[in-house]
């Protein structure tokens, strides 16, 4: 199967961290690819910016590394690398100070998309927005990409919206959250609004609950003192794991447009219910498997940071009313995937004899690894001897159903880059999208905070606390079991 590829306009894109660990990555290996699938024009220049006293001849060799590190090796055309590569550029530049500015301005073109992607800490962002200005570098049509985390709480988001405000108007500004851009989480939109199937059912009258499971196996050694100043609720909840909820329960937009689609989005995270604390479940992983636990690898014996949280949220609205959304996340946990279930009410009543070990038809959107949908549903065993009853997977995985290769599905992060030289901002959170989801977040984080509660422990490659698999027994239901 050949996807179509839809053309950019021509651009310069100037990536700010261009010497860190996500543009190395990330960012470079995933325009490579996108310059080897056509989808960019000859004459685009991606120009790297960072502290580092680089030539340009230096950097196109770190880029060349990246691209030799990360791509597939069937995926590296000599050829196409070589071309690719005299389309890198590099300045240092000083965020703070005026150090490099003009070297900048001077290379930068008229007449093309100029785009900016802050892959730095948050707290450069104000600095670099505003000797983007200062320096004529940044115009109205001029677009700039700010990653996460956006704030650690709502007052520090609201002054970080403030801060770009200032310089940027909101249609400029791309706050980019990668799990929007994976291929399953656009192809939920899809299912649900693209098919009469499945949005009459959509709803709390036919939906018994739904899971959201995010579940890692590695723990934060390696980067546990930034992980410790977050935690599962900042890092996982509050963003990536709140957008999956939304696209989820959102109305259907009048048309799939980026404010359509945020709008609707901004109602489900005003409409979720405070959670009570007995719904919330926290944990943190103990030593195993020849590792420290989480206390020893964020250096910190009297942390009280979770690395694993489980609550029960609910959405106040007529489409979801009764409906609870159980979500859960952590780290060194039994296996690695990310999945959405959709689980319906059983049939009212069962008109076979043998109605033992009844399932209920489940809908699953996986977004790792594998990606793909799959719909649980009851059937007759097959043989003689009655009517015995089993469940069994109508499944469509990418590489099976659509004869793609899991390489040939592009990464998040190229097809949200490409989004923003065409200028669209659907999958991009806007910022009163994400003052409202801190705005819900906050009063859980002081609540446990004011506690002073430590989080429980769990086992390394088990499925998480104890108490969490609780929160789903107390109320009749179970955990799916997570498995690769």
């Amino acid at each position: 199967m050949v996807s179509r590829v839809i053309p950019v306009d021509t651009f310069d894109l100037v990536i700010f961290g261009g010497t860190g660990d996500l543009a190395r990555r990330k960012i470079f290996p995933g325009l490579y690819r996108r310059y080897l699938a056509g989808q960019m024009p000859p004459d685009s220049r991606i120009i790297g910016a960072a502290r580092a006293d680089l030539t340009p001849e230096a950097f196109r060799e770190t880029v060349g590394a990246a691209i030799a590190e990360f791509v597939p090796k069937d995926r590296q055309d000599p050829a196409v690398i070589a071309k690719f590569l005299t389309r890198i550029d590099y300045v240092p530049i000083d965020a703070k100070g005026d150090g490099g500015w003009t070297a900048l301005a001077d290379i930068m073109r008229d007449g093309v998309v100029r785009a900016f992607y802050f892959s730095v800490a948050p707290a450069l962002f104000g600095d670099l927005a505003e000797r983007l200005h200062k320096h004529g570098i940044a115009d109205g049509k001029s677009r700039i990409v700010v990653e996460k985390p956006f704030g650690r709480d709502l007052e520090s988001a609201q002054a970080l919206n403030a801060v770009l405000a200032s310089h940027f108007s909101e249609k400029q500004i791309y706050r980019i959250d990668h799990y929007l851009g994976k291929e399953t989480v656009q192809n939920l939109m899809a299912v649900r609004f693209a098919n009469i199937l499945f949005e009459p059912l959509w709803k709390s009258e036919f939906v018994d609950h739904v899971q959201i499971t995010v579940a890692e196996t590695v723990g934060v050694n390696g980067r546990g003192a930034y992980y410790d100043k977050s935690g599962a609720m900042r890092d996982m909840v509050q963003n990536h794991m709140m957008q999956l909820l939304c696209l989820i329960a959102m109305e259907p937009p009048y048309h799939f447009d980026p404010d359509a689609v945020r709008d609707e989005k901004l109602k489900v995270i005003r409409a979720l219910d405070p959670v009570k604390p007995e719904d919330i479940v926290r944990g943190q992983y103990l030593p195993g498997g020849g590792e420290g636990g989480y206390l020893e690898h964020a250096e910190n014996p009297a942390s009280r940071t979770e690395s694993y949280i489980a609550l029960k949220v609910g959405v106040s609205n007529w489409r979801w009313s009764g409906t609870p959304f159980y979500l859960r996340t952590g780290k060194r946990l039994r296996a690695r995937a990310s999945e959405i279930a959709i689980t319906f009410k059983a049939v009212p009543h069962s008109i076979f004899d043998d109605a033992k070990g009844w399932l209920e038809n489940v809908l699953v959107i996986r977004l790792q690894p594998n990606e793909g949908i799959n719909l649980m549903v009851m059937i007759k065993e097959p043989g003689p001897g009655g009517m015995r009853l089993m469940q069994v997977p109508l499944d469509m995985s990418f590489a099976d159903a659509l004869g793609v290769d899991a390489e040939d599905v592009s990464d998040a992060y190229e097809r949200l880059i490409m989004d923003v030289i065409r200028g669209n901002q659907t999958l991009f959170m806007r910022g009163d999208e994400v003052e409202a989801a801190w705005a819900w977040a906050d009063p859980i984080i002081d609540a446990w905070d004011a506690r002073s509660t430590r989080p429980q422990g769990y086992d390394p490659g088990s499925s998480g606390p104890e108490d969490a698999l609780m929160l789903m027994h107390r109320d009749g239901r179970r955990w799916r079991e997570i498995k690769e």
